[in-house]
Parts: structure tokens; sequence; C-alpha cells
């Protein structure tokens, strides 16, 4: 959460910074350079206006009056820049509604989505703001060393620019910032760390316990009939199976050997 509210807070930034940007007029100003040595006035250029500052304190401000009249460069800058603060000021609207710290659709699937298209926005938009500003420097750089071009006609770099630099690397810090903190709360099951709902605990891998024995396993077995009595051989010697006759030599059961 703390990650989210950083990168919104520079986005913030950004779109304050691309505005106040666009607005001010010192985009480019007079090069004191040659026999160009008058610091009695300046003047300053910028994309919807031209300023004079006299040394008594003085600004003189007029508008451009055509935009069909402006050079083709300083019509595309208009239009990124205003292209920038739009794209700056919807990406705000929309991580506003994904951040984990609203209420807004706090159980909704959608909620790191919007998180993260906030900071595609302000990528974008950093990125619209910075090619302005960089083909601004560009021309500035190219006329400043032109040796065929008069002292009085050369510029240097305004502080707007500086600003629009500015702006353009805390908008996309922002939005890498927004970006890399839904990718981190995707990390859990779902995306549920992300959407600001109840964090899922993922069940331990368990192995399958056996099946449980059948019904007769666990019934209590009889115990093992005895086996039946078997009398020693001697024993069996001594008797016979039938009656004994008179005239055996063991008519009492007994033989006569065995006192012999």
């Amino acid at each position: 959460m703390a990650v989210q509210i950083l990168g919104f807070l520079l986005g913030l930034l950004g779109l304050v910074g691309s505005v106040v940007s666009t607005c001010l007029p010192e985009w480019r100003r007079t090069a004191y350079v040659g026999s160009n040595i008058i610091t009695a006035s300046a003047y300053m250029k910028g994309l919807w206006m031209e300023c004079v500052w006299h040394s008594t304190g003085i600004y003189q401000c007029e508008l451009h009056r055509s935009l069909l009249a402006l050079p083709p460069d300083l019509q595309a800058a208009r239009a990124l820049m205003v292209l920038s603060c739009v794209t700056s000021a919807l990406a705000l609207l929309v991580s506003v509604a994904g951040m984990k710290c609203t209420r807004f659709a706090r159980s909704s699937p959608a909620k790191p989505a919007m998180a993260l298209s906030g900071g595609v926005c302000f990528v974008a938009a950093g990125l619209l703001c910075l090619v302005t500003v960089c083909w601004t420097t560009h021309d500035v750089v190219i006329d400043f060393y032109d040796p065929f071009l008069p002292s009085g006609m050369k510029y240097e770099i305004g502080m707007a620019v500086y600003l629009g630099f500015a702006s353009s690397f805390l908008s996309m810090s922002g939005g890498a910032a927004l970006c890399w903190s839904c990718h981190g709360g995707r990390r859990g099951v779902g995306g549920a760390a992300a959407a600001g709902g109840p964090r899922l605990r993922v069940p331990r891998y368990r192995p399958p316990s056996p099946p449980p024995p059948p019904f007769d396993a666990m019934m209590p077995r009889p115990p093992a009939a005895a086996p039946p009595y078997r009398p020693p051989q001697a024993l069996k010697d001594n008797h016979r199976r039938g009656p004994p006759s008179r005239l055996s030599t063991s008519s009492s059961g007994y033989r006569l050997s065995d006192y012999v």
C-alpha cells in the first residue's frame, strides 16, 4: 500500500508540473550573445503567448491569435502537452479507484487492474511530456548554434522546459511504482492481496491417507480351536482296541514282558 501511495503522489506532482509547464510562457528566452547584450528587456516565447519583460518590472504578453499561423513544431508541442495533461488527469482518477486504501470496488477483482491502468497512463503521460520538451530543446540548440542566424533571433532554454523534464520523470516514476505494486500484489493467490481483500492461505500438501480397513477386518477374530488330544505312543501300545481275552498274555490290560 505504501508503494501505491508513493506512486500516486509522484503522479500527482507530475500532473501539477505538466499543467504549470504548459501554461508558462518561458519555453524560450532571449539569449544574450554577441552584440545582443541588452538587459533593458527580455523576450520569452511559450506555447500560448509571447511576453516581454522590461527592466522596470512590467510584463507585456500577447496571445497567439491564429492557430493555423503558428509553426508546425509549436502546434505539435501544444497538442502533445495538452494530451499529456489529460492523460495524467485520467490516470489520477483511475489510480484512485484502484488503490488498496480506497473503498471503491474493494471486493472487485478489477481493482488491481484499475491501479495498473492508472500506472500505465501515468507512464504514457510522462513520455508525451518528455517528447515535447526534448523536441523543443533540440530546436533551441540547433538554432543557437546556427551561424547564419542573427544573434537577436537566438533563444535559450526557458524555465518551463526544465519544469517539463522534472514533471515527465515524476509522472513516469509514479506510474512505474503503481505498476510494480500491482505486479507484486498479484503474486498472491488469485490476486487477493492486490485487490485489497483478505489474503487466502494455501493449504500445505499432505499425502493421502490409506483407506480404512473393511468392517470384517475390524471385528475381533474367534480364538483358534484347540488341537485334539492324542495320547503318547507308549500308552497306545498298552491298551488294545478290543476286549482282552483270558488266554492273552496281558489279560488285565498290561503285558507280562513289562515285569519280566
